[in-house]
C-alpha cells in the first residue's frame, strides 16, 4: 500500500508498547510516510525508575496491545502509572488510541471495568460497523445499513460519522480473552458475534479498538510466533495460525481502514491547534 506523505507541522506521537512482538506496525509507517516524529515507552525492558513522558512531551499517545491484562497490577505494576498517563492524557485534551489491550487500558483508565469474554476471539473475524452516539442503545444487532466505503473528500466532525462512513462489516484481526465496558460518556462504534463491544470513542480524539487494523502480515507473524500458545483447538473464535497468515490482502484492507482512522485523528489535531 502506498500512502502519500505531506508536508503539515510533525506531530509528536509517543507509543506505550508492552510486549516486543506487539508494536506499531502500519501506525509507525504512516507516522512516518507523514514526517511525524515516533518515540517509545517499552515497558517490557522499562526499568521501574525510569519517568513516563509528561503530557507535554506529545502530541498523540498510542497504546498498544500485549498479553497481560489491566487487571494483573500485582505481576505488572507498571499498568497503574501507565492508566494514570493514560487518564492525563485524555483530561489534556491530547489525541489517545488504543489497540486492544490498549482499548481496555483507556476504558480502565476512565472507570469503565474490564473483565473475561464470554469468547475468546482469536484470527480473522467479520465486525459490525454499528456507530451509535453516546447514551444510546448498546444493547442487540444495529439496524444500520450497509454504508459505502470512506470517501475521499468527506470530512468527518467526530468518530460516530467516521466509522458511519465504513462498510457495515469489515473483516479484523483479534487476539484477545477479555472486553471492557463502556466509560461514560463512550459512543459505542462497532461489535462482533464472539464481543459485544469492540470499539468506542470518548469526545472526537479518543478512540478505543478492540482489534488490530493496523496489523501487516510481518507483525501479525510476529504476533503468532511470539503468542503460538493462545492458538488452541475447539475454541468456536479461535483461528490456526495458517488461517491467520493465509493471505495478504484482508491486511491490506485493514491498513486502509486504519490510514482512515488515522487520518480523521490527523485532521482533528490540526483543525484544533490552528
Amino acid at each position: 500500500m502506498v500512502i502519500e506523505s505531506r508536508s503539515s507541522a510533525a506531530l509528536r506521537i509517543h507509543v506505550f508498547q508492552h510486549v516486543p512482538f506487539e508494536g506499531p506496525a502500519f501506525i509507525g509507517e504512516w507516522a512516518t510516510s507523514r514526517g511525524h516524529s515516533v518515540t517509545t515507552t517499552g515497558f517490557f525492558s522499562r526499568q521501574p525508575e525510569d519517568p513516563l513522558p509528561r503530557v507535554a512531551d506529545y502530541d498523540w499517545l498510542i497504546v498498544m496491545g500485549g498479553p497481560m491484562s489491566v487487571n494483573d497490577t500485582d505481576t505488572h505494576p507498571w499498568i497503574t502509572a501507565e492508566r494514570e498517563c493514560i487518564r492525563d492524557a485524555v483530561s489534556a485534551g491530547r489525541t489517545v488510541l488504543g489497540i486492544c489491550l490498549g482499548a481496555q487500558l483507556i476504558a480502565a483508565a476512565l472507570g469503565a471495568g474490564v473483565y473475561p469474554n464470554y469468547y475468546r476471539e482469536i484470527g480473522w473475524f467479520p465486525v459490525s460497523i454499528e456507530p451509535r452516539s453516546a447514551g444510546g442503545d448498546r444493547g442487540g444487532a444495529g439496524g444500520r445499513a450497509a454504508a459505502a466505503p470512506v470517501a475521499a473528500d468527506t470530512t468527518p466532525d467526530n468518530p460516530v460519522e467516521l466509522f458511519s462512513q465504513f462498510p457495515a462489516s469489515i473483516a479484523a484481526l483479534h487476539w484477545h480473552g477479555e472486553t471492557f465496558s463502556l466509560p461514560a460518556g463512550a459512543a459505542l462504534l462497532a461489535r462482533s458475534d464472539a464481543c459485544v463491544n469492540q470499539a468506542f470513542s470518548v469526545g472526537d480524539r479518543v478512540l478505543g479498538l478492540q482489534f488490530h487494523l493496523e496489523a501487516t502480515m510481518d507483525s501479525a507473524q510476529e504476533l503468532v510466533e511470539g503468542s503460538l500458545g493462545d492458538l488452541t483447538e475447539g475454541d468456536p473464535y479461535v483461528a490456526t495460525r495458517g488461517e491467520i497468515l493465509n493471505e495478504a490482502a484482508p491486511f491490506e484492507q485493514s491498513n486502509r481502514h486504519m490510514e482512515a482512522i488515522l487520518a480523521y485523528l490527523e485532521g482533528r489535531t490540526y483543525s484544533e491547534s490552528a
